[in-house]
């Protein structure tokens, strides 16, 4: 069965649809089957995969919107040996309509629970607001992984992110946790994201992972490829920096079943 992971922040920004593909492409490169889900309008993790958002048949939309089966929308990801449920504009409609069905926010937990058995990992690409899309990935994960710069406001935008996490908790998915905070677009040489760093250590030490992910050029340029960095420049920092950060998922989730 699946460990479903939805990687959030309501920050827009902070290399979250980053942290989706190339983390999806880390896993994967250690023999685990994935599955990464695009729920945000936007269409970059879909794109990030190297997968047309224009020219999609079937897409998370339909999905959600009754008109296909989730086996029909996932498609392959042509330059990393990952699934896709992919994303784009229209997904903004079938937000709107989902406002308007009962129990709405169970409908990605359902479709999941179809296909679960054939993923060990599914990861959850989420829009950088708290909506109707949000909280189907919140309600259908196990874990939630928290990307975010060591910049100012930072801990505070966390701190409402936790409330909601809470929220969610409290209504439609009592297991849902944690499973880390990551450093990402880390740059060393700057004294408020070592500030920021070392506070964010005091309040969640338990929750940060150790690995950062640095700025770095090949990680920024991978996208443009529709690929992975790890598949784009694999002994770059930012494809090493997945890489490590891929095994501690893999740890933590792994001691989290166990428990």
């Amino acid at each position: 069965m699946a460990t479903v992971l939805a990687i959030t922040n309501q920050k827009g920004g902070v290399g979250k649809t980053t942290t989706a593909v190339n983390l999806s492409a880390a896993l994967s490169v250690i023999n685990k089957r994935i599955l990464l889900i695009d729920i945000d309008p936007q269409g970059n993790a879909t794109m990030g995969c190297g997968v047309d958002k224009y020219n999609l048949e079937n897409s998370i939309c339909e999905l959600l919107l009754d008109e296909c089966e989730i086996s029909e929308a996932i498609t392959r990801s042509p330059n990393m040996e990952i699934d896709l449920l992919p994303a784009n504009t229209d997904l903004i409609a079938a937000e709107v309509a989902l406002l308007s069905r009962e129990n709405s926010e169970y409908k990605l937990q359902a479709a999941i629970s179809k296909i679960a058995n054939k993923y060990d990992y599914i990861l959850i690409d989420c829009p950088p607001s708290l909506n109707m899309l949000t909280i189907n990935a919140f309600t259908a994960a196990d874990g939630i992984i928290i990307p975010m710069q060591c910049e100012y406001y930072a801990l505070e935008g966390l701190s409402a992110l936790m409330q909601t996490i809470d929220k969610i908790k409290a209504t439609t998915n009592p297991k849902l946790e944690i499973t880390g905070i990551i450093r990402t677009m880390f740059d060393a040489r700057n004294n408020l994201s070592n500030e920021v760093s070392i506070q964010l250590l005091q309040h969640f030490s338990h929750k940060v992972f150790k690995t950062i992910i640095p700025r770095n050029v090949k990680l920024a340029e991978a996208p443009s490829f529709g690929q992975a960095v790890i598949n784009y420049a694999r002994s770059s920092k930012g494809s090493i920096s997945y890489i490590s950060l891929a095994s501690e998922v893999l740890r933590k989730t792994q001691k989290t079943q166990k428990n």
